[in-house]
């Protein structure tokens, strides 16, 4: 295999400078008190990484910031799976998992990716806490609001909902009021909107782009509804750094 002589250079120079990894299970016990919503413990982590972030990681680039940004990647991709599998939704792992890499993106000097990468981690953390506190979603619903957000292209209703999971409309519409709090209509305008500020802040897409890609007949209509939701236009919203927080603070149902 052509990765064969690098490796054992590389494997050499780690024995010959006594390099140590993290070890596994030590890895794995600060991203299950992640993935198990250990908000305090998570924390008394951050505190760890922020002083040894180097510590047991290989070099993944000569350039200081690509290195730490790499690692960040690395880390949040972890992170996203296995909240995904302890019952965090696949959209919101996985688009928060977008945002936090572009945020990233963004950072000019190391020590901004390291304090990210602990932001990232609390985040998550939060998210699963608050996700364990709730009752458990059935699969009917939880199958709907991942349907729902592969489908926000389109102009959804509760019915095409419903008929994808082959129930009743009626049945359906009380059962993810029961199970969510709010009604699917309710949910499929939320998720348009959490999408909408994303695109908003985190791409150059055009006003009619982002209606047009969200399933509004209108620039208009996406507009009218975004500040009904809101209180905003879409245009204040991007303008408006501080928005990034409420973004990121956002609850996914």
């Amino acid at each position: 295999m052509e990765s064969d002589k690098e490796l054992n250079y590389h494997l050499f120079l780690h024995k010959d400078e006594d390099f140590k990894r993290t070890n596994i299970k030590s890895e794995f016990s600060r991203y299950n008190d992640i993935k198990y919503g250990n908000v305090e413990k998570v924390k008394e982590s951050i505190e760890y990484i922020k002083k040894n972030f180097y510590k047991g990681k290989g070099t993944l680039s000569d350039n200081l910031l690509h290195n730490n940004i790499y690692h960040l990647v690395i880390a949040v991709g972890v992170v996203s799976r296995i909240c995904i599998d302890a019952g965090m939704s696949q959209e919101e792992s996985y688009t928060l998992s977008d945002i936090y890499i572009r945020r990233a993106d963004q950072c000019k000097n190391p020590q901004d990716v390291i304090d990210l990468s602990c932001e990232m981690q609390l985040d998550y953390a939060t998210r699963m806490h608050n996700l364990r506190k709730t009752p458990a979603i059935s699969y009917h619903i939880r199958n709907s609001i991942d349907y729902i957000y592969d489908h926000l292209h389109l102009p959804l209703t509760m019915e095409q909902v419903a008929e994808n999971e082959n129930l009743n409309p009626s049945y359906f519409s009380k059962l993810f009021v029961k199970e969510t709090g709010i009604t699917a209509k309710a949910f499929i305008i939320d998720a348009k909107m959490k999408t909408a500020k994303n695109m908003l802040l985190y791409s150059e897409g055009t006003l009619f782009n982002i209606a047009m890609a969200l399933g509004f007949s209108s620039q208009s209509a996406f507009s009218a509804a975004f500040k009904k939701h809101t209180g905003i236009t879409p245009g204040e919203f991007r303008n408006r750094e501080n928005y990034k927080d409420i973004l990121l603070s956002d609850k996914e149902h």
